[in-house]
């Protein structure tokens, strides 16, 4: 009996033994992985800007006087040698009467003296002198006349009237801080920005052509977004690069040209510039595949023994917010999950699963695909 009793324990011990051992065992859970590939595609250089017209004139009086009338409103379009403004002009004009009878009164004299010298009754001193008593006369009439042409103020340029911060009956002069208005020809925008020594090279050493003014030439167009973040419906075109960089900042000034021949752009608004850069065999990876662990992306990759490492990479955004181009920390024909990101802990044993890479389903952007 007791050897009957000993032998069910014994076997109830080794049941027990195999459960534990089964509770032990790693379980090999499947997940989905797919294998790095190199690929094509485009990146954007972001840039914010300022925008100006082709010309922003300040217009400013050349004569003292009271504003006597406004002849347009902010935001108006004119005509180059439209009237905008009028100075009063009322001492001006009775100087003027007075200069010019002045002028008559001298001419007048020179007339008299003509036929006295031809029949010398009279030295030519007296007739020189009258004719520089004209020639004085003239010069200050015409003078006079100036002023009050200088008080009808017209526009330079073809353009749109900005603010009007001065009022009728206002006092203005050539010292007057303040102008009058300004006209801001825009059918052109131009978009000025800088960029570091480091974008400057990366973005014009990938364009083609031989010398720098080539390659600017022929840099692809770019981008610009608006402030209430829509794209403008044209293309810019990169027309000027700053000659040396700014020793206090070592920033490149570059200026971008938009037509705007709706005038829905006008002169100191602000925008974004963006510039696209084609890349050719980069690595290319979904941005769902990496994720972020104390200011570092990482991607979980799968060893030679079918374990979980984690990988620090460097990567750059591409348009679309679907991937990214590595530029550090992964090689063609690596192994990385796409499938339990953030849950899978590094060391696990995992049974990989390859499927397609999404990066040869997808259409990435690129100008030469």
């Amino acid at each position: 009996m007791k050897n009957i009793q000993f032998s069910l324990l014994s076997l109830l011990f080794v049941f027990a033994s195999c459960e534990k051992k089964e509770e032990k065992a790693p379980v090999v859970m499947p997940y989905k992985v797919i294998k790095v590939t190199q690929s094509n595609t485009s990146l954007l250089a972001e840039y914010p800007a300022t925008l100006e017209g082709v010309t922003d004139i300040d217009i400013r009086a050349k004569v003292d006087g009271y504003i006597e009338k406004i002849y347009v409103q902010e935001g108006q379009e004119v005509k180059k040698g439209q009237l905008l403004f009028k100075l009063e002009t009322q001492t001006a004009d009775q100087e003027a009467s007075a200069a010019k009878a002045k002028v008559t009164a001298a001419q007048v004299e020179v007339n008299r003296l003509k036929p006295l010298v031809e029949r010398d009754i009279i030295s030519d001193v007296q007739l020189e002198t009258a004719k520089a008593n004209l020639a004085s006369a003239k010069s200050t009439y015409q003078s006079i006349v100036a002023r009050i042409n200088y008080a009808t103020i017209k526009s330079p340029v073809n353009g749109i009237v900005g603010t009007l911060p001065l009022r009728l009956g206002s006092y203005v002069s050539s010292q007057t801080t303040q102008p009058l208005t300004r006209i801001s020809d825009v059918s052109t925008i131009y978009a000025y920005f800088s960029m570091n020594e480091k974008q400057q090279l990366d973005i014009t050493m990938h364009a083609a052509g031989k010398t720098f003014q080539e390659k600017i030439a022929k840099m692809p167009p770019v981008n610009l977004i608006l402030s209430n973040g829509t794209e403008y419906e044209k293309k810019g075109k990169i027309e000027t690069f700053s000659g040396q960089a700014n020793t206090q900042t070592g920033s490149f000034n570059v200026r971008a040209s938009f037509a705007n021949t709706n005038k829905l752009l006008r002169s100191g608004g602000s925008g974004t510039i963006q510039i696209p850069t084609n890349l050719e065999n980069v690595i290319l990876i979904p941005q769902n595949a990496t994720l972020e662990m104390q200011d570092k992306r990482i991607v979980l990759s799968v060893d030679k023994d079918n374990k979980v490492i984690a990988k620090p990479v460097t990567v750059r955004a591409v348009p679309g917010g679907h991937f990214y181009v590595v530029d550090e920390g992964l090689k063609v024909n690596d192994i990385i999950l796409i499938e339990g990101i953030g849950i899978i802990s590094e060391g696990t044993k995992i049974k990989p699963e390859i499927v397609e890479n999404p990066v040869k389903i997808n259409p990435i952007p690129y100008e030469n695909n």
